[in-house]
């Protein structure tokens, strides 16, 4: 996977090195020598990851990761501040600033290169779903970015994974004052409970007595229930090829001990906000995917969903030899409602009708609003006679009890007609099936309406 990374740094020496260092693994580099180049070359969506320095002039890197951060176009975009600096505090100002991680120069080539592939292959998944959530915008859905930049981190559900109570301890100590934190010291355990605890951070020491820990991590990132979980590991200060290990196969972040208060809840805050911007995002894609395929009125599927979907039910009931039958109702009389009471009393009839078809139809059943108050609804592995069974359960449904209108003010008298249609051999299509039971609708409404009516095929 190649990457593309923006370095900036205000001394000509150090920006060549880096890219240097970066180029000779095959990843795209593009620089910037002053905070508003760097501003400038993110808004355009020119690169994956940034290596910022801190200590530039006019605008250091603190203030340019705070702008990158506040930014709903960038704030995605992950930030590596690259510093002489090395104290605890310069480290958690960086963090609190909004950026991912904080590297001490001099950089060591191999944490340099694992550190920029993690954070790039992080991106891919985040930039994946964004462009998936335009959708959601054009549609009125609001985007996750506002959220997330007001997003605090605090108040997450985290389980630490250690069986050191002297370590542990202090961890729990410090991460309960913003979170709900809870302990396993079975790393066997950890996997299952992780998977079952519904957690925004999984906080996993390397150094477990009689586990691997980082076996332990690549379990949780491999497991689909766990896979969006953030991990932070915590080793030892000599365990850095451990750590380098780590983030190839799918930590999130690390802390080294002795561990600093700060640091670490500044870490913690950081990689539970990238969680909820991630869930943001794909709730909003599912919104509009729910959006796309269901009517807004009914919550039943709407007619495109139908007609795509009635194919390919038909294909498998042929190709398994199954019977599928196919109902096409319609409320009798539904325009007298709108014009005598009005359209907010027609909505309400629609809304009560479709909680009445879901009562008496099948999980596997499919149902959809097909137009103004037509209905279809697929029933697979049912033959004629089971379907003209349903249907008749379902018109005396609608007939046995008045419809609520007007906020329960007032009750309507509702009854519904019902053309049936099933498949005929393996060469029936779904066009077909379709077109008999619409046929069959319009010989109930010839007939005075209120009845059900199996087509004569």
């Amino acid at each position: 996977m190649s990457a593309r990374v923006l370095v900036v740094d205000d001394v000509p020496a150090n920006v060549k090195l880096l890219e240097a260092r970066l180029s000779a693994e095959y990843i795209d580099v593009t620089t910037a020598y002053s905070g508003a180049e760097a501003l400038a070359i993110c808004d355009r969506a020119e690169c994956d990851v940034v290596l910022l320095d801190v200590m530039m002039p006019d605008m250091d890197g603190f203030e340019v990761c705070r702008r990158l951060k506040s930014n709903p176009a960038t704030h995605h975009i992950p930030v590596v501040m690259v510093t002489a600096l090395d104290q605890p505090s310069d480290r958690v100002r960086g963090l609190e600033a909004g950026a991912d991680d904080f590297l001490t120069k001099p950089v060591g080539d191999v944490a340099l290169i694992a550190r920029v592939r993690s954070l790039a292959r992080l991106k891919l998944v985040t930039d994946e779903l964004r462009m998936r959530a335009v959708t959601s915008k054009e549609i009125g859905i609001l985007g996750a970015e506002t959220d997330s930049i007001s997003d605090t981190g605090r108040g997450g559900r985290v389980l630490v994974v250690d069986d050191r109570a002297s370590s542990y301890d202090r961890i729990v100590s410090t991460l309960a004052t913003e979170h709900a934190v809870e302990v396993e010291t079975n790393p066997a355990d950890a996997l299952f409970r992780a998977a079952e605890g519904n957690y925004d951070l999984v906080i996993a020491s390397l150094g477990l007595k009689d586990f691997d820990g980082l076996r332990l991590c690549s379990q949780i990132r491999s497991l689909e229930r766990t896979r969006g979980v953030p991990i932070l590991a915590v080793a030892e200060a000599d365990n850095h090829a451990r750590l380098v290990r780590g983030l190839e196969i799918g930590i999130n972040d690390y802390l080294v001990r002795p561990i600093d208060k700060n640091e670490m809840l500044a870490r913690a805050r950081t990689q539970i906000k990238k969680k909820r911007y991630t869930e943001r995002l794909r709730d909003n894609v599912q919104m509009s995917i729910e959006m796309a395929i269901t009517d807004g009125l009914t919550g039943l599927y709407n007619r495109r969903y139908m007609e795509n979907h009635l194919s390919t039910l038909v294909d498998q009931s042929a190709s398994r030899g199954k019977p599928i039958a196919v109902l096409v109702l319609d409320i009798d009389y539904f325009k007298s409602v709108n014009d005598t009471h009005g359209h907010d009393a027609g909505d309400d009839v629609l809304r009560e009708f479709a909680l009445r078809v879901r009562k008496c139809i099948r999980n596997i059943d499919l149902a959809c609003r097909y137009g103004g108050e037509e209905f279809v609804l697929v029933m697979p592995e049912t033959d004629k006679a089971v379907a003209t069974m349903v249907a008749e359960r379902l018109r005396r449904s609608i007939a046995s009890e008045p419809f609520a209108i007007q906020q329960g003010a007032k009750s309507l008298e509702v009854t519904i007609s019902i053309g049936i249609a099933a498949s005929t051999g393996a060469t029936d299509t779904a066009a077909a099936i379709l077109k008999r039971a619409d046929q069959a609708l319009y010989q109930a409404k010839r007939d005075g309406r209120n009845r059900v009516v199996p087509d004569a095929a």
